[in-house]
């Protein structure tokens, strides 16, 4: 609820306040150590980033009201946004976007984790799994781009908006596509935020859309396997439902005006 959502927010804005904050039946304040705030600033924008990989992955619809709130508290604290933004590009490296490539005398299991893979004991999580931490992720950076928290001030640009995400589709669109990957953020990043994208750019977004239609679709196909086409056909059907409608659906779950009555 927009209430409930609102107390979460106060909470966190207070506690890196210098407020005294009452959790777990204790006062806790970032003043009761030199390195307090940094320590809260740091653990806090871990655990956002945690929420995309696990929360966001498995219910799509969270990516709002968690990006809202991080939206809100990076515009009055920017260092959180700062470390957020290391935490998600170190965690998955696609929200750069960036694939990296492997260095001489990096171990295999090394650079598995550079993806972004988990690697617990030499044993590398399943694809499945990690296609879907990276999902999660992506769809958290693309709601956090194009939300606002509603009672801030205003006054100022949005911390980082959804300039950003035109110069990651740009940037997304001139890598050589990866299989599995590539179809799948593309996908979840549209789905999110490419109704924003195109209210914002209009025609330039559009021309944009055709371009992954004619050209980086078929590059995308070019490298992916019979057994890895599930997330392309979806990527496919997409494009071709949007650019037929002339028309960007508004994301599942996006937060209405009614939602803040709540």
């Amino acid at each position: 609820a927009g209430s409930k959502l609102r107390e979460v927010f106060d909470k966190i804005n207070n506690l890196l306040s210098g407020k005294p904050v009452q959790t777990e039946g204790q006062t806790v304040s970032v003043t009761q150590h030199p390195q307090g705030l940094e320590f809260v600033y740091y653990k806090l924008a871990e655990k956002f980033v945690k929420h995309g990989e696990g929360e966001v992955s498995f219910h799509h619809d969270s990516a709002f009201p968690i990006a809202v709130v991080l939206s809100g508290i990076w515009e009055l604290h920017p260092r959180v946004g700062d470390i957020f933004l290391a935490h998600l590009h170190k965690k998955c490296p696609y929200s750069v976007p960036f694939y990296p490539a492997r260095k001489e005398g990096t171990s295999m299991e090394e650079y598995q984790r550079i993806l972004g893979y988990e690697v617990h004991d030499s044993k590398v999580e399943e694809q499945d799994h990690f296609l879907k931490r990276m999902s999660g992720m992506i769809r958290l950076y693309a709601a956090i781009i194009q939300l606002r928290w509603p009672y801030g001030n205003k006054q100022g640009a949005h911390p980082h908006g959804l300039s950003y995400g035109w110069r990651w589709l740009a940037q997304m669109l001139n890598l050589e596509p990866l299989a599995d990957v590539t179809a799948m953020l593309l996908l979840d990043f549209l789905e999110v935020c490419g109704n924003a994208l195109m209210k914002q750019y209009g025609i330039q977004f559009w021309k944009t859309m055709f371009f992954i239609q004619k050209s980086y679709i078929p590059r995308i196909e070019a490298v992916t396997s019979s057994g890895q086409m599930g997330g392309l056909s979806r990527l496919k059907n997409f494009v071709q439902k949007c650019l037929k409608a002339e028309e960007i659906p508004l994301p599942k779950g996006i937060l209405t005006p009614s939602f803040w009555r709540t």
